[in-house]
């Protein structure tokens, strides 16, 4: 009898999960479309992330501030992605993915505000935060929601789109930022009314998304350095380790690009620099979709080799003043980044489960952006000590170098994890 109970509890207990959290396997799942329109948040978010890179000369010459400062606005950035990583991904865990976009969709419009209104260093430190802030919560929680939208039969497509609509976003921003600030008044205004518009049109999207509140979260404290379940942490090494190069090799690009382009090479136009950015994540964008089939080891180790190729051309730039070798840096280090991300993207969508795979997402985002916050902060500052060729060279080298370990790195792993195949 007692275990005719306890059977019989069991029985009901599993009734009432089923109840309270419908069962993919019979629920239908939301059609292709929702997957891209489920991204359409992150790619909205990532076009302010970088909205103000072509504007910061122009704040550099009606401010008033060095190349070391700028590349501490920058980092600001970073400051405030890292924090939100602490958190959101294990908020987004266990609240639901909708609790965590819609506060930083919000931030995001109030990052608008104030860099719309910007009158000196620290309103841009201030709007740069808050864009951190919001776009640590878009990369964890905002990536997982694509996830669960495509559903376990289309992981790997999930992946894509979801590191698509990063990078996208990411190129967009200093596009549009460089043909609005130029061809229409007001320059460091109207860029962030237009990206207003689209913030407002991603707050739909999430309000309408077909995702559900967790119904089994994880435990553990709330706000914690994120991580990936027993099992995974080698994965997630794997991926750091080519998505940390690339994704710093791209900041540096967004940083102290412009700069390279006024300074340096002689090119002054916001639209030039707008589009530099914009042809490196497009390249990052494009090569994801060129190499989705391929195994994830392979694509980790050309997101390697990607980023150290980018970074000869970019110290061959600065001692031969060559905007062509410039671009091909940036279009080097934007497949570097890409591939990086995709294959690291995708080795945990392979194995995490979904009450833990934002904080995943986190965990690799916190990788990926330590170094790209410190190196070129380091490199900017250098630059103002030493000359922007010297600066620029030994971050080269540095990069260079982090590059060559996570490929070989991944070499080595390739028998011990099976994913990579």
């Amino acid at each position: 009898m007692p275990e005719s109970r306890t059977a019989s509890a069991k029985a009901v207990g599993a009734r009432e999960t089923a109840v309270d959290e419908p069962s993919r396997a019979t629920a239908s799942p939301p059609p292709t479309w929702w997957v891209w329109l489920a991204a359409w948040p992150v790619t909205a978010v990532f076009v302010l992330s970088n909205a103000a890179t072509p504007l910061y000369v122009l704040w550099q010459r009606e401010i008033g501030f060095s190349k070391g400062t700028l590349t501490v606005v920058f980092a600001f950035y970073i400051v405030g992605l890292l924090g939100s990583l602490l958190v959101s991904g294990v908020v987004s865990d266990r609240l639901g993915r909708r609790t965590v976009l819609l506060p930083a969709l919000g931030l995001a419009l109030a990052a608008c505000v104030v860099f719309a209104t910007a009158a000196g260093v620290t309103a841009l430190i201030v709007a740069r935060l808050c864009t951190g802030i919001a776009v640590g919560a878009v990369v964890s929680a905002g990536m997982a929601a694509v996830t669960d939208v495509a559903g376990p039969h289309r992981k790997r497509l999930a992946a894509l789109v979801a590191s698509c609509a990063m990078v996208f976003g990411a190129g967009l921003g200093p596009l549009l930022a460089g043909v609005l600030s130029e061809t229409l008044p007001a320059p460091t205004v109207t860029v962030f009314v237009v990206e207003t518009v689209l913030l407002a049109t991603a707050v739909l999207a999430v309000l309408r998304m077909p995702v559900r509140r967790p119904a089994a979260p994880a435990g553990g404290a709330w706000i914690r350095v994120p991580g990936v379940p027993h099992g995974d942490g080698r994965r997630l090494a794997l991926g750091i380790a080519v998505f940390g190069p690339g994704i710093t090799a791209t900041s540096f690009v967004l940083s102290l690009g412009p700069s390279l382009l006024s300074g340096l090479l002689g090119t002054a136009g916001r639209i030039v620099a707008g589009s530099m950015a914009f042809v490196m994540f497009l390249t990052a964008t494009g090569v994801q979709f060129a190499v989705q089939r391929l195994p994830r080891g392979t694509i980790l180790i050309a997101g390697a080799v990607a980023t150290a190729l980018g970074m000869v051309a970019l110290a061959t730039a600065v001692h031969t003043e060559s905007v062509p070798a410039l671009m091909a840096s940036a279009l080097l280090a934007g497949a570097g980044q890409g591939m990086g991300q995709l294959g690291g993207l995708s080795l945990l969508n392979s194995t995490v489960p979904p009450q833990r795979l934002a904080e995943a997402n986190a965990a690799l985002n916190v990788g990926g952006y330590l170094p790209a916050g410190l190196l070129p902060v380091s490199a900017g500052y250098l630059s103002d000590a030493v000359g922007l060729p010297t600066g620029t060279t030994v971050f080269a080298a540095v990069l260079l170098a982090l590059a060559a370990v996570g490929g070989l790195t991944v070499v080595v792993s390739r028998r011990k994890v099976a994913d990579l195949a």
